[in-house]
């Protein structure tokens, strides 16, 4: 899978000019329910951060490109719930997993409507938090206010580390920064080890 990623990257790379469908459709179907559980697209938006980093895409587009994805893939899985209800609860997935909707169910009951914003940023749980607003008969406009403001967020929040990073491999300053974190890392580490000795 990995292999499959990093080819794409490498298109991408070679063919900037496409590099908007590729960033929707990776955040479409990681914001479609069961789909976006399978799909990494972390990895995908990371890469094409760097490449916006280092600039090879520019950012507006790839934005755009990405919040798109992210506000029609989340749009889907909310459709699915609250015209497919008793269809969805009955996929054969969910049936073999059943965690994942217990745990959408219980995150939505929760959080409430703000899970649609909160649930974005957390795992396999962002592709099912759609799905279970629907199916809780949350009010359209509501969640459709939370699925675009929520998208705003969540796609520069995904590029950023590899635009960050691009940027650092393109000035040749990605050994010191690494070796500055690492020191960080290991810096808080041994006070997090001293304390707990305590």
């Amino acid at each position: 899978m990995t292999e499959v990623f990093d080819q794409l990257l490498v298109w991408i790379n070679t063919h900037p000019q496409h590099a908007g469908w590729v960033i929707f459709l990776v955040a479409l179907a990681e914001s479609l329910a069961i789909v976006g559980i399978l799909v990494p697209g972390v990895v995908i938006l990371l890469g094409a951060g760097t490449l916006i980093g280092n600039g090879t895409l520019d950012f507006w587009p790839m934005m755009v490109w990405a919040v798109a994805g992210a506000i029609i893939g989340d749009a889907i899985s909310f459709q699915l719930g609250r015209h497919f209800e008793s269809a969805s609860k009955h996929l054969s997935w969910f049936e073999k997993h059943p965690e994942h909707l217990e745990k959408g169910h219980a995150f939505f009951e929760k959080w409430g409507e703000l899970s649609v914003i909160i649930g974005r940023f957390f795992g396999p749980i962002r592709a099912i938090i759609p799905l279970i607003a629907g199916l809780m008969g949350m009010k359209p406009v509501r969640f459709y206010a939370a699925n675009i403001f929520s998208a705003l967020l969540w796609a520069p929040a995904y590029l950023a580390p590899g635009i960050v990073l691009g940027s650092l491999i393109d000035q040749g300053d990605l050994g010191t920064w690494l070796s500055a974190a690492l020191g960080l890392f290991i810096g808080i580490a041994v006070i997090a080890l001293i304390k707990s000795k305590r």
